[in-house]
C-alpha cells in the first residue's frame, strides 16, 4: 500500500468534503480498497497505484470544477466516477469524439479526411497517414492509440520516429541517443499531456505501458498487443521501414505517418515512406489516407503557407 497527499488550492475544506462528508464518502465507497483521510487543506490517500491513479485524476477534476463553478454535489462526484471508470470513448461514439482531453475538451476529427483516418484505422491493422503540417495526422493517431489502451483494446502503446537530422546537428548534443532525440519526440509528449493526466502518463511511461523511442530500437523486436505509431515516417529508408514493418505482432495495429514534402535523407537516398505506399498499396488490411492542406487545423496561415509551396515546387 502506498500514500499520496493531494492539496486544495484555496477551495475551503468544508465545501470540498461536502456536508456530513457526503462528497468524499462518495469517492470513498468507490474504492472500497483504499483510504481517504482529509488533514487540514490535504487529502491523504492510501491504497495501491491503480487506485490512487484514478482518485488523484477524480480529486483533481473536482478541483477545477470547484474553480470554475464554485461548488461541488455529490452528483459531480459521481458524474466524475463515471467517466474514470468509462476512461475513454468506444468506436460508436455518435459525436464522433475519439476521447476527452485532460481538461474535459473532447478530442474529435475535424475534417472529413480525419474522419477517413479514424474509420481507416477501425477498419485496417496497419494505416499509412500521408500529409502536410498541421493537418492533425499525428495528434488523432496519438488520440487512437489513447483510447484504444484506456479501452483496453491494446496493453501498451509504442511510438517511433527515426533519427534524421532535419538540418540540425543531432551529434553535439549531450546523452545517448534517445536523450538526443527526446525534443524531436516533443510533439507526441505534448498531445500525450492533453489527453492523458499527468501523474498517469507518469505511471505508463515507468512502466513502459506507453513507450517513446528512436527507430533504432525497434530492431529485433516482436510487437504484440500494442497499437504503435510510427511518425515523420518520411525519413525512413526503405530498410528502416521493412524492419519497421515487421516489428508487427498479434493482436496488434499500427500507424505510419509522414510529409512526403519534408523529406530530410540524403539527395541520393529514396524514401522508405515512399516506396512502402507503392508497394503494398493493394493488400487487404492496409489502408491508405491522404491528408491536404484543406485538414490544415492550425492558423489559417498555414494553410496558405502549405499551398504556395505546392503551387512553387
Amino acid at each position: 500500500m502506498i500514500e499520496k497527499i493531494i492539496t486544495l488550492d484555496s477551495i475551503p475544506l468544508i465545501d470540498f468534503l461536502g456536508i456530513e462528508n457526503k462528497n468524499i464518502n462518495e469517492l470513498a465507497q468507490a474504492f472500497p480498497k483504499s483510504r481517504i483521510i482529509s488533514r487540514g487543506n490535504e487529502i491523504l490517500v492510501k491504497g495501491e497505484t491503480p487506485d490512487i491513479l484514478q482518485i488523484t485524476d477524480i480529486l483533481n477534476s473536482l478541483q477545477d470544477h470547484f474553480h470554475q463553478y464554485g461548488k461541488i454535489t455529490e452528483e459531480n462526484v459521481r458524474g466524475y466516477l463515471s467517466q474514470e471508470r468509462q476512461d475513454g470513448v468506444h468506436d460508436d461514439s455518435v459525436d464522433g469524439i475519439i476521447l476527452y482531453g485532460t481538461k474535459g475538451t473532447p478530442i474529435k476529427p475535424k475534417s472529413v479526411n480525419q474522419q477517413k483516418l479514424v474509420q481507416s484505422v477501425r477498419d485496417n491493422d496497419l494505416v499509412f497517414v500521408l500529409g502536410p503540417a498541421g493537418t492533425g495526422k499525428t495528434y488523432i493517431s496519438v488520440a487512437l492509440a489513447v483510447r484504444a489502451l484506456k479501452n483496453k483494446i491494446v496493453k501498451k502503446i509504442i511510438i517511433t520516429r527515426p533519427a534524421v537530422e532535419a538540418g540540425e546537428n543531432l551529434g553535439f548534443l549531450p546523452g545517448d541517443l534517445k536523450e538526443k532525440i527526446d525534443p524531436y519526440l516533443r510533439p507526441i509528449y505534448d498531445s500525450l499531456n492533453d489527453m492523458i493526466p499527468f501523474e498517469k502518463l507518469k505511471y505508463y511511461m515507468e512502466r513502459e505501458i506507453i513507450e517513446i523511442a528512436p527507430l533504432a530500437y525497434m530492431r529485433g523486436r516482436t510487437l504484440n498487443n500494442a497499437f504503435i505509431l510510427l511518425d515523420e515516417a518520411q525519413n525512413t529508408t526503405p530498410m528502416q521501414m521493412k524492419m519497421f514493418l515487421t516489428r508487427m505482432g498479434p493482436e496488434s495495429k499500427m500507424i505510419v505517418t509522414g510529409d512526403g514534402s519534408q523529406i530530410d535523407l540524403p539527395r541520393n537516398q529514396s524514401s522508405g515512406l515512399k516506396e512502402a505506399v507503392r508497394i503494398l498499396d493493394k493488400i487487404k488490411g492496409i489502408g491508405i489516407v491522404e491528408l491536404s492542406a484543406k485538414d490544415v487545423v492550425r492558423h489559417k496561415l498555414v494553410r496558405d503557407i502549405i499551398e504556395a509551396y505546392g503551387q512553387n515546387s
